[in-house]
């Protein structure tokens, strides 16, 4: 532990954060992006202690890596991309699903290599991997702001590295005995109370810093998935895979009762409220399907006003990749359970597909956004919105039926 990061007795993981923080501004050990506060520190000598991968035992039998899009994680993308083994990266934020696989061009040079490292190469050559891909992560690399030799490990207080590990877990992308490693500053080791750690909170197996390599021996059990009674409505908002995961997990009968909803939590919702709760602000959408089309046969009709027929624009999403024999009704219970059942649905079976209207195109990105990853019987949709989109009141032409068309077997 470095002399200069002194911590008082009964410091709390926020008090070692700003300890933290403020002895690596005033004594300028980090590099671009400045102040360090509220961030993984991209510390100096960063790339050093990223190429200390190299030496481990755990990283020369991985074939697929997991690493965090963190700054100071730059060198360990590149030591992956180098020694062409294949490269997960979390999306940032969990915006938009859970992992990026970056895929290099063919016959990439050095520094083609280097800038896929990097937070625009993530970006611009990556594709996205589904809840249904088959991954199997052998290591997994994570950024902190403070780390005790003990493997305790404090980061910078959002939870996201804490929830992409209980992800992993829920889909069976990881083992119990899959090793994780974090690389930070010497400064960031420091004494760490066990009584700071919840159960949520991921320990580490190896600590590189620019100066040396620790095995930390850490006993202490790991997520073992998702603690939903510690998840609320508003991060289930913000993290739209996670509707997924929870929809998944309770259609296997687990129990995935969140935080509002636990009869501890004051005020708490009951599930069917709460439910109903969840569907404001942007993510509020309209009831229950008012027609379905099969084909182009119109089979079902709850009445709309005429208003809402003969004013505005609709705004279209398609749904392709339905698994063959799929009934309507399996997609609308998925629809509902998402909040996201559309004015109308316009099944199309034997293609494979169905397009879902909307009253408004900010509503039909937050469903396309919602139902990212969503799968039935085992099979992953396509979500997107539909490439043709159209007015209210007029049938969706013949082109348009096509524009978005594929084959049935393929994966998003």
């Amino acid at each position: 532990m470095e002399a200069g990061v002194r911590l008082s007795a009964g410091a709390s993981k926020w008090d070692i954060r700003k300890k933290i923080w403020d002895y690596m501004e005033a004594n300028n050990l980090a590099d671009f992006p400045r102040p360090v506060h509220h961030r993984i520190p991209n510390f100096k000598g960063s790339h050093q202690a990223c190429d200390a991968v190299r030496e481990l035992e755990v990283f020369n039998r991985t074939s697929e890596i997991k690493v965090d899009p963190d700054k100071p994680l730059e060198g360990v993308r590149l030591v992956t991309l180098q020694a062409r083994k294949t490269l997960l990266v979390p999306t940032p934020r969990l915006r938009s699903g859970l992992f990026n696989k970056i895929v290099p061009p063919p016959g990439a040079t050095k520094e083609i290599l280097r800038i896929c490292a990097t937070s625009q190469g993530v970006k611009d050559y990556s594709v996205p991997i589904g809840l249904d891909a088959k991954v199997q992560v052998d290591l997994v690399v994570v950024g902190s702001v403070a780390v005790s030799e003990k493997g305790w490990r404090i980061g910078k207080g959002e939870g996201f590295a804490d929830m992409e590990y209980a992800m992993m877990v829920s889909m069976g992308a990881i083992r119990e005995d899959t090793p994780v490693v974090t690389i930070v500053h010497d400064c960031q080791v420091v004494d760490i109370t066990e009584e700071l750690l919840d159960d949520h909170d991921l320990t580490v197996d190896y600590i590189l810093t620019p100066t040396r390599t620790i095995k930390t021996g850490c006993k202490r059990p790991k997520p073992q998935g998702i603690i939903w009674h510690k998840i609320s409505y508003k991060m289930l908002e913000r993290i739209p895979i996670l509707k997924n995961l929870r929809y998944r997990e309770k259609q296997a009968g687990k129990d995935v009762i969140l935080k509002d909803e636990h009869p501890d939590f004051p005020n708490a919702r009951k599930p069917e409220d709460s439910d109903e709760n969840a569907k404001s602000g942007n993510t509020k959408l309209q009831t229950e399907s008012t027609s379905v089309q099969i084909e182009h046969r119109h089979v079902g009709n709850d009445s709309l006003s005429t208003k809402s027929e003969t004013h505005g624009a609709l705004a279209t999403v398609y749904v392709g990749n339905i698994p063959p024999g799929t009934r309507v009704s399996e997609l609308k219970s998925a629809l509902r359970e998402f909040h996201a059942s559309p004015l109308r649905l316009s099944w199309q079976g034997a293609q494979c597909r169905a397009f879902l209207d909307y009253t408004d195109k900010m509503t039909a990105e937050s469903v396309v956004s919602s139902l990212k990853g969503l799968s039935l019987r085992g099979q992953t949709l396509r979500v997107e919105m539909a490439k043709n989109q159209r007015n209210k009141g007029h049938h969706r032409s013949t082109s348009s039926e096509t524009d978005n068309i594929e084959h049935p077997s393929s994966v998003s």
